[in-house]
């Protein structure tokens, strides 16, 4: 007597399950955060340096009447948050490669879900990382004169999480296809600085920059971000409105308006993170 045996079936993946795995990959980035102490001081440790040290230190050698009358520290405040989030988002997204060494990441890739969704949950958990380490940043609005303004801080967390969207999605663009960490941390450090220090955080983008140096600061998305965040910040500030107006980022003699720099930045955040799911789901 010989026995038939019924062909499995398998359950038809839907959108309900693909978005359980977002949510699977999104939460493991925020256990992973919140039990690295070492990754969670070191996250804070910069920021507060450029703050308080750079901020006041050089803010004393130079004249208010550069950044629209308004004091250095708090010109500088808003380029800190914006920039602090991008070494936290990329060290989220390069975690996939170190997930890769460990073996996690086969186990990921053998479970009945998109790679697009694996990618998708890491943007996510390392944009929600950024951001809640902003939202302490900012509690330390008072201290460079920035009033702590609901509308301001609810505006201010949405430009957060959409720059650290697309720089979580362009560090998962580096480390996709990394096969090892020390591969992939070199060119992150070759990636960041010039992010960085080429996006206005620092120093106004607007006249008296040679001219390649201004045409670089224009192409580089984190500018956009920066601008968009210090002109919401600005705004809640006494004599902010007009200082806002006078370092905001312009094309030409045309102000780029804040809802421009969010399309910017959420553009290149989605367009990276396509190319990123595209990179995953080739064979290796």
């Amino acid at each position: 007597m010989t026995t038939t045996l019924a062909p499995v079936r398998v359950a038809a993946r839907g959108p309900r399950h693909e978005l359980r795995a977002v949510e699977v990959v999104w939460l493991r980035e925020l256990i992973r955060f919140r039990t690295d102490r070492g990754r969670i001081i070191s996250s804070f440790a910069q920021p507060l340096l450029f703050l308080f040290v750079l901020g006041k230190g050089l803010g004393a050698s130079i004249g208010a009447g550069t950044f629209g009358g308004i004091d250095y520290s708090t010109f500088l405040f808003p380029g800190v948050l914006a920039t602090s989030v991008m070494f936290t988002a990329v060290f989220s997204a390069i975690s996939i490669v170190w997930d890769r060494e460990l073996g996690f990441l086969r186990e990921m890739l053998v479970a009945p879900v998109s790679r697009t969704s694996i990618v998708l949950g890491k943007a996510l958990g390392g944009a929600t990382v950024a951001t809640l380490q902003a939202l302490v940043l900012l509690a330390l609005a008072g201290a460079v004169g920035v009033p702590y303004d609901p509308l301001m801080i609810v505006a201010v967390v949405v430009l957060i999480f959409v720059v650290a969207f697309a720089i979580t999605s362009l560090g998962l663009l580096v480390a996709v296809r990394a096969q090892q960490i020390q591969t992939v941390m070199p060119r992150v450090q070759l990636l960041l600085a010039p992010l960085m220090f080429l996006s206005g955080a620092f120093f106004p983008v607007t006249g008296g920059l040679p001219v390649w140096l201004h045409g670089l600061a224009l192409v580089n998305p984190v500018t956009y971000g920066v601008d968009a965040v210090r002109r919401v910040v600005l705004h809640a500030v006494d004599g902010g409105p007009a200082a806002a107006a006078e370092v905001a980022l312009r094309w030409g003699s045309w102000t780029v308006p804040v809802w421009m720099d969010v399309v910017v930045v959420a553009g290149v955040g989605g367009l990276l993170l396509a190319v990123s799911a595209w990179l995953f789901s080739r064979p290796e």
